[in-house]
């Protein structure tokens, strides 16, 4: 048996954290043992040990954009030696044949595979263009600091070789795979959520950020939908710690337009069959380049017809025009357009459902991505 050590820079249960949870629950025990190390306690933690896997806390080494400050660099240093004295522990106990860092954020895997010369995969899931230094710095150390990179997204590769060229021998793609959800027992009324049962609902869930486009959404919305008594917008997801501002420019978006019976809020929620269950459209209105776009994956396999920005790893989600749309960022005319014609047409919505179902059971089947996943262990160990 190989035992792999994984670190990941989260506990929650968003987009990587969803990855690396099927990755690891669905890997071929008798072959690999998972080891992980996160940052802190969360929902990921208690899901990794339901599954038996050891999961230990400990500083994972994130680069963020004040880290070159005196004291943050003192810290740094600090954490480093934390986290090497943790994993020698470990490493005396398990004698990792391999070290897999999953997400850019985390400097943890690289520095220790290299100072104990252990082979090193490091799983990219971002898109980073700025701020420049860091996205410059990031493709250096890929080179640098490990044997593979297995990008999520052909758009993730390319933006890579763009800046590191060299790359292109060490990357390879593996595309992030779901499995169907279970059918639930009941159906959801959309009343439990506050709204009638004849609303469409159109449906954007994902982290309150910069990045995600509500505000794009709510603009084409309050220009072109909001009269109507029956087209309603549900937000689902919570702002990171420490950037809740633009939590509350949407609500104030929300109160001085007048739309506080027309948009809902939830929180982040774990569970998102109910939420899809209400669903009519789904949309992913990103201002800047997904790296993949795992919720439009999910829409797609609860048979969602899928609104997304012609970005990123989106575009080799979506199809245009068979299992949902494609709209130039930020553009509020094609945006209302694609909306326009999916609410109007309740039987092209079932269709780009259905068309969308088959697309992810085909091209992202969740055994795919696990199978990739255990050859590319084996041939690199």
């Amino acid at each position: 048996m190989k035992n792999i050590l994984f670190i990941h820079q989260s506990a929650e249960l968003y987009g990587s954290d969803k990855t690396l949870l099927l990755l690891l629950s669905n890997l071929d025990k008798t072959k690999f043992n998972p080891v992980v190390i996160i940052p802190f306690d969360g929902p990921l933690k208690t899901e990794l040990e339901k599954q038996e896997i050891k999961v230990i806390i400990a500083p994972v080494l994130k680069l963020y954009r004040n880290i070159f400050a005196f004291k943050n660099c003192i810290k740094f240093l600090q954490e480093i030696k934390k986290s090497v004295k943790i994993i020698d522990l470990l490493n005396k106990e398990y004698k990792f044949d391999l070290i897999y860092s999953n997400t850019l954020a985390v400097l943890l895997g690289a520095i220790y595979a290299k100072k104990r010369k252990i082979k090193h995969i490091w799983h990219v899931h971002e898109i980073i263009v700025h701020p420049k230094i860091i996205a410059v710095i990031f493709s250096k150390l890929l080179k640098t600091h490990s044997n593979l990179v297995i990008c999520n997204s052909k758009a993730t590769r390319e933006n890579l070789i763009n800046r590191e060229p060299k790359l292109n021998k060490k990357i390879i793609v593996i595309y992030n795979g779901l499995e169907v959800p279970k059918v639930l027992e009941e159906k959801i009324n959309k009343e439990s959520f506050g709204f009638k049962n004849d609303d469409i609902i159109i449906t954007l869930v994902g982290r309150i950020s910069r990045l995600k486009g509500h505000k794009w959404l709510l603009n084409t919305y309050k220009n072109s939908f909001s009269i109507s008594e029956n087209i309603k917008l549900l937000f689902v997801g919570s702002p990171v710690e420490g950037q809740e501002i633009y939590l509350h420019e949407i609500e104030k978006f929300i109160y001085t337009n007048q739309l506080s019976n027309k948009v809902t809020i939830l929180p982040f929620t774990t569970n998102l069959n109910p939420i899809w269950s209400i669903t009519d459209i789904a949309i992913m209105p990103s201002t800047e380049a997904e790296s993949f776009g795992l919720v439009a994956l999910e829409a797609m396999l609860l048979k969602k017809p899928v609104i997304a920005s012609n970005l990123g790893g989106l575009k080799e989600i979506v199809k245009d025009n068979v299992t949902g749309f494609l709209v130039e960022s930020n553009n509020l005319k094609e945006l209302e357009i694609a909306i326009e014609k999916l609410v109007e047409n309740p039987q092209l919505r079932n269709v780009f459902g259905n068309k969308g179902f088959e697309r992810a059971q085909t091209k992202f089947k969740l055994e795919r991505y696990i199978n990739q996943f255990e050859k590319t262990f084996e041939e690199l160990i």
